[in-house]
């Protein structure tokens, strides 16, 4: 049975997060990542926004250490050529 959840994060902490994967100096692992937060965040919040993060593509864990693939830029360059959109 999935866990209730008490509340969702706000959105200055989901780009805390985002932030804080973007600029790490490695890959970190959820535990390290989570430890190395400017601020606390209850681990169940934690939880929620990787999950998040996960499915909408902005993250992939592999082997246990969080790996940030999202490409803005990319995404604009496919955008801007219509001969490359999928259809």
């Amino acid at each position: 049975m999935p866990s209730k959840i008490l509340h969702y994060p706000r959105l200055d902490t989901v780009l805390m997060v985002e932030q804080t994967i973007r600029e790490a100096p490695e890959y970190p692992s959820k535990k390290q990542l989570w430890l190395s937060l400017p601020k606390k965040v209850q681990y169940q919040t934690f939880k929620l926004i990787i999950d998040y993060l996960q499915e909408s593509g902005k993250i992939v864990i592999h082997n246990g250490k969080i790996v940030w693939v999202w490409d803005p830029e990319k995404i604009k360059h496919y955008l801007s050529h219509p001969e490359l959109r999928v259809r």
